[in-house]
Order: C-alpha cells, then structure tokens, then sequence
C-alpha cells in the first residue's frame, strides 16, 4: 500500500529499508520509538540477528557451494492503534543490530498502513533517499575517477 497523499514522491517499498538505513540508527530508532508509543507492537517473529550462510551456485557444474557468512538480523512486526487500525511491516537488513531491524520494521508497517505518525516516517523516508543519492553519487565519482583506458594498448603494431 502506498501513502496517498505523497505517492509519487516516495520510493517504492522495497526501498524503504536502503533509504533509512542510510540514516543514522539513533534517528530511525528514536523515531520508531515515538510512533509506537501510543501504538502496540507485537512481534509476529522474535527479532533475530547473527550470521547466515551465503549460498551461490557454481557456474560450470551448477553445484551449491557457500561463500561465507554475512551479518543478518530481521524482524516482522503488527502494529495496532487504539482506534483499531493496524499494519504489519518487516524488514531484514544485512547488520548485526536487532534493535535498529525492529525501528525499522515498525516504521515500515506505519507508513505502510498510513497509520497515525506515517507523515514523519514519510519524512524521514525521503531524508534517507536524498542521503543515498548523495552516497551513491561519491561512489559514481569515485568509480569515474579510476577508470583506464585501454584503447591505446592495441594500437601499436608488433614488428
């Protein structure tokens, strides 16, 4: 579900966990913190966090093989208001903090289910994204920057 009233500015959901992860953690927290306080949260599964095994396929013999362990915490949450409204939201991050998953799914199910406070997780959306931008556009200057060119190795003609 998309936020009615902002729908062409925000992201697409599956982007939702990229653009607040890109703020600081004591912000997106503090912030879940103080939209759930006149909400209850129930976990529909225990936050978890620890390593998880990253599985690939080998190109030649297409056999499993494992690459190594990443980081994983998530989270799945229902968030349910007085006046009977509710959502549910989740999220999985590639991070260790359990806390910081369950902020975020919270958010995710209040401006999903454009619950009472979804203005401020909408806000705090687009801070995120215009954050990523700026962190993905140091990466593409960056890129640029040691880029080779190799055109001039062939010119030369053996003799």
């Amino acid at each position: 579900m998309r936020v009615s009233n902002q729908a062409d500015t925000l992201p697409n959901r599956c982007d939702w966990q990229c653009c607040w992860s890109a703020l600081p953690a004591a912000e997106v927290e503090s912030l879940a913190a103080a939209l759930a306080k006149n909400a209850e949260v129930l976990d529909l599964t225990l936050p978890q966090s620890g390593l998880a095994l990253l599985q690939l396929q080998d190109s030649a013999l297409n056999d499993p093989y494992y690459l190594g362990e990443i980081p994983l915490a998530k989270a799945h949450v229902r968030v349910r208001h007085a006046d009977g409204m509710e959502a549910e939201g989740g999220a999985c991050l590639l991070d260790d903090r359990s806390t910081l998953v369950r902020a975020l799914a919270v958010l995710d199910a209040i401006l999903s289910g454009e619950l009472p406070g979804h203005e401020a997780a909408a806000e705090l959306l687009l801070r995120g994204q215009q954050a990523l931008k700026k962190v993905r556009g140091s990466r593409k200057q960056m890129l640029s920057q040691t880029r080779v060119d190799f055109t001039l190795l062939g010119a030369e003609e053996d003799d």
